[in-house]
């Protein structure tokens, strides 16, 4: 059998060894460990992250010297639940949502920075609401953007949110720095599920919960939409709750928040 060095392996299979190394990791690493875990020469490491930098799925940490996942992998990674097993699966628990709570549910991604609403079920004679199926929006306005984003580690935000150019408003409300997107995360990770009240549309509120997979990554979010004061809020994060916990176990995934 012939040995096949590093020089010798496709650098399709070179780009996708780094990011599936990345993935695994918790926070992003410096170039060295990268080499060593993929088996690259230090220079070969060098020039194809770089090349991935440029496409959006590597990004650069100059500050700490270390690499992390970029958008680009975020929207592969989150192109698998915008498929149509997830939606078939969580089309009853969302439809069971809204009989529980008498109130609009909808399962979104996420799609970059933002979220995309890949299912809703709208309660009957509730008014029609901006979340419609394709629709995208700001992850760090939106609960379900907020479920999700609270259950991804710290440097993964960060990398999606490096600065205040990252953040886009809507109605003039919701984060527009990292640190105020930081204490938002905390305090819905601390609640156990996550709320909006008027960033999205004044007058209404929503309250989501992540669906997690096997690793304890978020790849959903389930929330439910009502009229600000007029729905039991209670009622609603409980149902949330438990509606994601039920998708995170049919999926295989973990049960709970991270």
């Amino acid at each position: 059998m012939v040995a096949t060095g590093p020089s010798q392996v496709p650098a399709a299979t070179r780009a996708l060894r780094v990011l599936r190394y990345l993935a695994s990791q918790t926070d992003p690493v410096p170039l060295d460990r990268i080499a060593q875990a993929c088996e690259l020469p230090r220079s070969t490491a060098y020039h194809l992250v770089n090349t991935m930098i440029d496409e959006g799925f590597v990004t650069h940490l100059a500050d700490d010297h270390r690499y992390g996942l970029g958008i680009a992998a975020f929207e592969v990674g989150s192109g698998y639940a915008r498929q149509e097993p997830l939606q078939r699966v969580a089309r009853r628990p969302l439809a069971a949502l809204v009989d529980r709570t008498g109130q609009s549910a909808h399962l979104a991604v996420l799609h970059g920075r933002d979220v995309l609403y890949v299912l809703e079920e709208r309660a009957p004679g509730r008014p029609p609401l901006v979340t419609g199926v394709g629709v995208r929006l700001p992850a760090q306005l939106t609960a379900s953007g907020r479920a999700i984003l609270a259950a991804l580690p710290a440097a993964q935000v960060r990398a999606l949110f490096p600065d205040r150019n990252a953040f886009v408003e809507r109605h003039g409300r919701g984060p527009t720095t990292l640190s105020a997107l930081r204490v938002l995360l905390t305090e819905t990770r601390q609640r156990g599920h996550a709320v909006e009240e008027g960033d999205v549309t004044p007058g209404f509120a929503s309250v989501a919960a992540p669906v997690l997979d096997h690793n304890g990554h978020p790849v959903a979010g389930v929330a439910c939409t009502f009229s600000s004061g007029e729905a039991d809020a209670g009622l609603a994060s409980r149902a949330v709750r438990e509606t994601a916990t039920g998708l995170s176990r049919r999926i295989g995934g973990r049960a709970g928040r991270r």
